[in-house]
């Protein structure tokens, strides 16, 4: 019997060390028109588990965790009023970021799996810092000594022949930083999955390059990957779809 090879993003939960839990039930305004949970809405709720998790630690922290890069795989997608938990769990660490892996679980049979890598700033969001006093003695023990590295893998800028669409970022898309969301991004993902089922065993990445703002933007598109830019041509985002 052949052995599927082990995912080298998606690591699997640690025997000991911290692991927290995060309920989540997929609402009205999580899911597309087939009852499906949208990837905007699947993001924020790993998004929401990982401030969960950093504020029930405990630790002493005046920074700003941003999301570098996430790679998601919806195993199968949740579905509408299907209760989920989220298990979120350090996998790696570096001088300046830590990974974070979560798994979603549905009670019916909903899953996805998801890895992002978080970079820790100063408290105004300028530069990047070490991780805050009494991290490795909270999550040190899950992450097991992996380290993780922080640099961008999708090509950085879109080719000349790339296929442009128009996009726009509305105010109501801006967080407490004043940038657009780290999850609204994704809905740049979900327009393409609108009116077709994307099947289980979905997988995308996104990798955040700037700070966008609300305003007119567009999308540029080359094979498998998509560039999201400013008006004034600032590649914002990338995925790989």
């Amino acid at each position: 019997m052949r052995v599927a090879p082990a995912d080298p993003v998606m690591v699997p939960p640690p025997s000991s060390g911290r692991v927290y839990v995060h309920p989540v039930t997929p609402g009205l305004g999580d899911v597309a028109p087939d009852r499906r949970a949208r990837l905007d809405a699947i993001a924020r709720w790993l998004q929401d588990a990982a401030w969960a998790d950093v504020v029930d630690s405990g630790i002493p922290d005046d920074g700003v965790w941003v999301v570098r890069r996430m790679e998601l795989v919806a195993e199968r997608f949740p579905r509408f009023w299907e209760p989920l938990e989220l298990a979120t769990f350090c996998s790696g660490t570096g001088p300046l970021w830590a990974e974070r892996r979560t798994t979603v679980r549905g009670a019916e049979g909903g899953h996805v799996e998801a890895a992002a890598l978080w970079v820790h700033l100063d408290p105004d969001g300028a530069r990047p810092r070490p991780l805050p006093e009494g991290f490795e003695t909270v999550y040190g023990a899950a992450a097991q000594g992996r380290r993780v590295r922080a640099r961008l893998q999708h090509p950085a800028a879109p080719p000349a022949d790339a296929e442009a669409t128009a996009w726009s970022f509305r105010a109501a898309d801006l967080d407490m930083a004043r940038h657009v969301n780290n999850a609204t991004y994704w809905t740049v993902a979900e327009e393409e999955l609108a009116g077709r089922d994307p099947g289980d065993g979905f997988r995308a990445t996104i990798e955040h390059r700037a700070p966008g703002g609300a305003g007119p933007a567009r999308i540029a598109a080359a094979g498998a990957h998509r560039w999201v830019l400013d008006e004034d041509g600032t590649v914002l985002a990338t995925f790989e779809l």
